[in-house]
């Protein structure tokens, strides 16, 4: 029989016990960090090691998804291209698929991936299709997971709230992205003519809210919705914050980190 003593002692040590395991998972989901990076162009090699690192895996499981081309094999090709020699596992995720050439749900594949990066092309499109098979619903689950999300062009602005987009035809027109950074944004900033002054007309006359404007060269890294760090191929290409201050336009540029 158990004296008083002993059952006392075991019944604190299971009560920690408990109340420890039951902690657990609060804390770790306080750890969890929403990591997006974007650049204001295409998705060169050292841009993809650097969204490898932010993993925090060797050897991550990094997909690609080019809906924004309606999956077009040269896109494809080109990524698997970019990831010859680095030390990661790439994937594609099409969505012009069907039932008969893909047995997984588009959540099953893409929550299991490291990182998710969004390619470039017709980013009006690409929402349409993404609402029409929730893959919207699918990829704010995988950034509160901690999943890494990234892009550039439309697989930058997908990730703001709003910017500026070559998806319709004649001139730049104003594109509603995802929201998860609550800003607006403004990809290819100097490498095409229109895109600077456009954006700034907008932020002056309040149809857009401040944002981040960035060079095809350069990417920033946001945190939990906060920048946290910058950085670039090259001197020349940099990352901006624009806003207005007191009725007129104003540009900050960000200090940034040259990747080797």
């Amino acid at each position: 029989m158990m004296n008083r003593r002993k059952f006392v002692q075991l019944s604190a040590t299971t009560a920690l016990t408990a109340n420890i395991s039951l902690a657990q998972p609060n804390i770790e989901l306080k750890e969890l960090k929403k990591k997006i990076f974007i650049t204001g162009g295409s998705m060169d090699p050292k841009f993809i090691m650097y969204i490898a690192g932010l993993t925090g895996k060797e050897n991550p499981k990094i997909c690609f998804l080019p809906t924004a081309t309606g999956d077009s094999l040269v896109t494809i090709t080109r990524w698997y291209d970019s990831c010859q020699g680095l030390p990661i596992r790439p994937y594609v995720q099409r969505l012009f698929i069907s039932s008969y050439t893909q047995k997984e749900s588009f959540e099953t594949v893409l929550l299991g991936m490291d990182a998710i990066i969004v390619g470039g092309g017709n980013t009006l499109n690409m929402m349409v299709i993404w609402k029409a098979h929730k893959i919207d619903e699918v990829l704010k689950k995988a950034w509160e997971k901690g999943i890494v999300l990234g892009g550039g062009s439309a697989g930058s602005l997908c990730w703001f709230e709003h910017g500026t987009t070559d998806s319709r035809p004649t001139e730049l027109t104003k594109v509603d992205g995802l929201g998860f950074i609550t800003t607006s944004h403004c990809p290819h900033y100097h490498a095409e003519a229109q895109r600077k002054p456009l954006y700034w007309a907008k932020i002056k006359s309040g149809e857009y809210k401040a944002g981040y404007a960035v060079d095809d060269k350069a990417g920033i890294y946001f945190e939990d919705n906060q920048v946290k760090k910058v950085v670039s191929l090259d001197e020349q290409n940099n990352a901006y914050f624009v806003s207005l201050v007191k009725g007129e336009v104003k540009e900050d540029v960000f200090p940034k980190e040259i990747l080797k």
